[in-house]
């Protein structure tokens, strides 16, 4: 089944940059709350720019939103110092955002993410940057993944993130990350996690709801597991647990959106 990372909670969004200024906690316990009852695995939380100080906002953000929910959290943030405050006060589940895959930076979050018995989100971004072609980004993912055994790291707490690029910048990226995600899938068994930035592919277009819904469908068909995505928006749940149904994984009903919907939430 799909674990859908929700999103919301990140400082790139006005309400949460003003919550993190205002020292506003209903704000992040609101959308903790809310999401967790959309189906969201985990939670996202990513400070962004919105605060100088950003290891004590994240603090901060991680400490209200576990007083609301259970939820697992996605400790967001490029930076390790961030990350690592997120971590200090962090009492849930927890799912690191996120590592290039340098073996320099691998070396340093995976045994971090041992240390807290963490997920860990890893990029196929390498000193080169983000590669444009298949062939480029399975190669970073299977160099993560043998880190990953020489770390001793379980593969399947390994979520690989592939690069989702908007529409507007590179349209036949779309289709070719299909086979990137169907490539990395028959890497390793079990095999790993896969997630993308599906916000990504529309940003700066004028049907977002629409082609997010399409490339999540495209996507799960060929492996996409994790998406990083906005749970709030009710059709595109309702898109994701229809994929999983077609793809047969779980029982049709007439009430399949209901039973979908439940399983997400474990109610």
């Amino acid at each position: 089944m799909i674990e859908p990372i929700g999103e919301r909670i990140n400082g790139m969004f006005k309400d949460i940059r003003i919550a993190i200024k205002e020292r506003d906690a209903s704000v992040i316990q609101d959308y903790a709350r809310k999401q967790t009852e959309a189906g969201a695995k985990f939670l996202d939380i990513n400070v962004g720019t919105a605060a100088e100080d950003q290891c004590a906002a994240m603090k901060w953000m991680v400490e209200a939103a576990q007083d609301a929910v259970k939820t697992a959290l996605c400790i967001d943030s490029q930076k390790l110092e961030v990350v690592k405050a997120g971590l200090e006060v962090c009492k849930n589940e927890i799912l690191i955002n996120s590592s290039k895959a340098d073996p320099e930076a691998l070396d340093v979050y995976m045994p971090l993410a041992k240390q807290y018995n963490a997920s860990l989100i890893c990029l196929t971004i390498n000193k080169d940057g983000v590669p444009q072609d298949i062939d480029t980004r399975v190669s970073i993912a299977a160099e993560i993944l043998g880190k990953a055994l020489e770390h001793d790291f379980d593969i399947s707490k390994i979520y690989i993130d592939p690069i989702l690029l908007p529409i507007n910048c590179d349209q036949k990226q779309a289709t070719m990350m299909t086979e990137v995600y169907q490539q990395i899938k028959l890497m390793s068994d079990p095999p790993p996690h896969i997630t993308v930035g599906l916000s990504n592919f529309s940003q700066g277009t004028s049907e977002k709801s629409l082609l997010n819904r399409t490339i999540l469908t495209m996507s799960m068909a060929a492996g996409l597991d994790a998406p990083v995505m906005d749970v709030l928006d009710e059709e595109l749940m309702n898109t994701a647990i229809s994929a999983e149904v077609v793809m047969n994984s779980f029982i049709y009903s007439d009430s399949f959106l209901k039973a979908g919907k439940s399983m997400l939430t474990g109610n």
